[in-house]
């Protein structure tokens, strides 16, 4: 993992400094520090510092700025861990870049935030500030347009809302959908039935709910019909209501299947829309309804669109990257050819 951390300019946020921590319980500390100093070791490489065990404390050494950073850090996660939190090495990174965008953040408002717990006893929260701001965004509108690059919780925590949602007798049935758009590749005629020839298309809803719920009472409910996973065609002509609805890889659709799924909703429901508007795979000259419908909707109320950038993936950390690398690409481009994120900054700012 690349060091996240990055100095600001003033001199004394160069100038070498330490820092000295001590945490009163050594429970709670062996917890913060990880098997072998494993979370140690993620914070080093991520801020660029140096830290060294002392009993229940650590000295902290490198530049001004990342010092006080991998402090910061390592205090806030701690009072996590008090607050029971069960923390992973990866959260660090995560906890670095929410602090490396705001510093007066506080972590335990984002990392708290229980949004469902799985089968697996596995808390699904918010790592980001920005996935923070969408399960808000979630709560409080019927309509919400989660819109980023891949990776960065969209669909999943969507699935999560929704689940917990039904879980909580909030709505009756779960109704996910995706337009069933080859992703660059022709895979010709699938075997099968109907479902059957669906299905791969499909398949990241259902890994999803399998995730939160278990694959045995996940194949009950939608056996039951309580929770429905369908091609967006399947949409057409009927009403969805008192329903929790996700309209995954929006940006595959077209305008007038947009605002056929949109005109769907009904009375009780909530929708949330995912897509990613660098990844368009409609061939030409069709134009992404998902665009389209930031440019028209953004002013109603009652509907919120929440942007995600390369800092919101919770991915292999080389998502990141590739991400990065690509916008950097784009953004060398000509000026008529804008970057993902001029134009998500564009739309939904």
């Amino acid at each position: 993992m690349e060091p996240l951390a990055r100095p600001p300019k003033n001199k004394a946020a160069r100038q070498p400094l330490s820092r000295d921590l001590d945490f009163a319980d050594n429970g709670l500390t062996a917890t913060l520090f990880g098997d072998l100093n494993k979370n140690l070791q993620t914070v080093e490489r991520c801020c660029g510092v140096t830290i060294h065990v002392r009993g229940m404390g650590v000295h902290i050494s490198g530049l001004g700025h990342e010092v006080e950073l991998a402090a910061e850090l390592l205090d806030q996660f701690y009072g996590l861990i008090r607050k029971g939190l069960k923390v992973f090495s990866s959260d660090f990174a995560f906890g670095l870049r929410v602090l490396e965008s705001n510093p007066h953040a506080r972590l335990d408002k984002i990392f708290l935030d229980k949004v469902y717990i799985t089968t697996q006893n596995r808390i699904v929260s918010p790592k980001t500030t920005n996935q923070k701001n969408y399960i808000d965004a979630i709560r409080h509108n019927d309509m919400v347009f989660g819109i980023g690059p891949a990776g960065t919780g969209k669909t999943y925590l969507a699935v999560a809302m929704a689940v917990s949602a039904l879980t909580n007798n909030a709505v009756r049935s779960i109704i996910l959908t995706r337009p069933a758009v080859e992703a660059g590749e022709k895979l010709g005629f699938l075997p099968g039935d109907l479902a059957q020839k669906v299905n791969p298309y499909l398949r990241p809803l259902h890994d999803a709910l399998n995730d939160m719920l278990g694959p045995e009472r996940s194949n009950a409910l939608i056996e039951q019909g309580i929770i429905e996973i369908a091609p967006l065609a399947f949409m057409r002509g009927r009403t969805l209501s008192n329903a929790f609805i996700i309209l995954d890889e929006a940006q595959n659709t077209t305008r007038e299947q947009m605002m056929m799924f949109l005109t769907r909703i009904g009375f009780d429901s909530q929708a949330v829309i995912t897509g990613d508007i660098t990844q368009v795979d409609l061939p030409a000259p069709e134009q992404s309804g998902l665009l389209e419908a930031g440019k028209i909707l953004g002013a109603i109320e009652g509907i919120a669109f929440c942007p995600f950038t390369q800092a919101d993936v919770v991915r292999h950390p080389l998502v990141q990257k590739i991400i990065t690398a690509y916008e950097k690409k784009a953004e060398n481009k000509v000026a008529t050819d804008a970057p993902p994120s001029a134009v998500i900054n564009k739309l939904y700012h």
